[in-house]
């Protein structure tokens, strides 16, 4: 049984708003290609796949039948995780630490633009008694929720508009990205109100792409790579779908998964011994509220983290440094992925423009979206 698992390699198409040129496949294909040369491996050297799809989401059953051709599985083990790549990465890692694998490959994608009504898919997962046959817009939740967090924090809506501003710059340095741009805080304040106080500006645009990462075994990682990207801690939390019953003041999945990969990790001071955090800012005050419940600063100052500059690339905490989903986009289940893909990057030293110095330990945390409550952390380290 191995004592560590890392990630040896990850490969990625990078993200657009539509991709009219190439199917769903083709973008997989593309990223395993990568991520294969990147581990050194070819896919009959690799134990087990994992991809992580929903089959709403890509539009027929049983979508996984789907996926084994263009990652190099068909013939070997292979499962689906209906849900996001952390939560893929978690079963990916278990799988290893079993010792009846040595190398796992996990998959995931985002073909937004094929999907004409997203906001009634989004719908459809809403309580079929209660909630469904309001047919709310799902932008309604996300709007109630901020004002309660807003309430419960004393933040700002321009607090809010801040990470929108820093989300979108971060992005114009990343080549993934697909929605960099400089704006001001009263742009955003001033788009379109969708369900206040949200605004149009607030809500992440949903992109196409997929990311491919290659696990490994401590003693296989250390044969295939100089800089293996070791896993230091996992957890995951589905709190309540009932919408009657959650705290709609703070992100208790967050709390929860972050409690425990902390503990796996064994870090007992977050805000000290993480150097920077990719988590999930669907919507501009998610950001504020995950970053309280990953204790990356005390409740009712993420506000004021973001708009004194603690949070920007140059700070003493940067997050979402990628852009996030603001900035790269929302990619369904491959959010967490491209989380994941940032801090490999960041890790190894090969970001770019937007490289943070000297960064050892980093956290990725990803929710998958109104109205669930189901949250996933993952930490990250290059020692």
């Amino acid at each position: 049984m191995t004592n560590r698992v890392a990630i040896v390699g990850i490969g990625t198409t990078g993200f657009r708003p539509v991709t009219p040129d190439v199917s769903f496949r083709e973008l997989i294909f593309e990223a395993a290609r990568k991520a294969y040369t990147d581990a050194g491996l070819e896919p009959s050297e690799i134990d087990g796949f994992i991809t992580a799809a929903e089959d709403f989401v890509e539009g027929y059953s049983i979508a996984d039948e789907y996926c084994p051709d263009q990652i190099g599985a068909v013939l070997k083990p292979t499962q689906t995780i209906p849900g996001d790549f952390i939560q893929a990465l978690a079963t990916g890692y278990m799988m290893i630490m079993t010792g009846a694998f040595k190398t796992v490959a996990i998959e995931a994608h985002s073909k937004a633009s094929n999907i004409k009504n997203v906001d009634e898919l989004t719908g459809f997962a809403f309580d079929p008694v209660y909630n469904r046959p309001l047919r709310e817009s799902p932008h309604a939740i996300a709007g109630l929720e901020m004002m309660r967090y807003m309430f419960e924090t004393c933040t700002s809506a321009d607090q809010c508009a801040s990470v929108v501003v820093k989300n979108k710059f971060n992005a114009m340095h990343n080549p993934y990205a697909a929605f960099g741009s400089d704006i001001e805080t009263i742009d955003v304040l001033n788009s379109e109100p969708v369900s206040l106080p949200i605004h149009r500006l607030d809500i992440a645009q949903h992109a196409d792409g997929a990311v491919v990462a290659v696990l490994a075994a401590e003693d296989v990682a250390l044969s295939l790579t100089d800089i293996p990207i070791w896993i230091e801690g996992l957890g995951w939390c589905t709190d309540t779908p009932t919408l009657e019953m959650r705290d709609w003041g703070e992100a208790v999945y967050a709390a929860y998964s972050a409690e425990m990969a902390y503990r796996m990790a064994g870090i007992t001071n977050p805000a000290a011994d993480i150097d920077f955090a990719e988590i999930c800012d669907e919507y501009s005050y998610k950001e504020l509220q995950h970053m309280e419940a990953l204790k990356l600063c005390m409740p009712g100052e993420a506000g004021h983290f973001v708009e004194t500059g603690v949070t920007d690339i140059s700070g003493e905490l940067p997050i979402n440094v990628s852009g996030g989903a603001l900035g790269v986009g929302h990619l369904f289940e491959a959010s967490g992925a491209h989380k994941i893909l940032e801090l490999v990057e960041q890790l190894r030293g090969e970001a770019g423009m937007r490289q943070i110095p000297d960064v050892e330990v980093g956290l990725a945390q990803t929710w998958r979206g109104v109205p669930t409550a189901t949250g996933a952390v993952a930490i990250l380290s290059n020692f």
